[in-house]
């Protein structure tokens, strides 16, 4: 009996997800067709020229653009910021450093100190009780 393998394929707005690129920055034919986890994993290990300069240059999808700006994406939400934005606006924005950058910066530093304040105690607890940490 052989086993048949079937190609995985996925979705050009999944790949360009893992990509973390914004999908309708991206060429065509990568827009109109499937991509195949072997060609994924080629375009992750060896960018082609227009994967290199949309991750340098944008326009970056909002996941991309939070993270830039060290803000939550719901951060962004509440800055009014709804469109993708280029490395040239994040600079932007990074340099007039606006209130409520500031805020949701202040805001995320909080939610990660907290993160880690509750990883510590979770770890000190499971030390104590002689659990094994996950």
């Amino acid at each position: 009996m052989t086993s048949h393998q079937t190609t995985q394929t996925m979705k050009p707005a999944t790949a360009a997800k893992k990509l973390g690129v914004y999908l309708e920055a991206t060429p065509a034919e990568f827009q109109e067709g499937v991509v195949s986890r072997t060609e994924l994993n080629a375009l992750q290990a060896d960018p082609p020229q227009w994967l290199q300069d949309l991750r340098r240059n944008g326009p970056h999808p909002r996941p991309v653009v939070a993270a830039k700006l060290g803000i939550s994406i719901s951060g962004l939400a509440r800055g009014g910021i709804t469109e993708p934005l280029t490395t040239e606006q994040i600079d932007a924005l990074k340099k007039d450093s606006p209130e409520w950058l500031q805020k949701e910066r202040a805001t995320q530093a909080e939610v990660r100190k907290e993160a880690a304040r509750i990883k510590e105690k979770n770890a000190a607890r499971d030390e104590q009780s002689g659990r094994p940490q996950a």
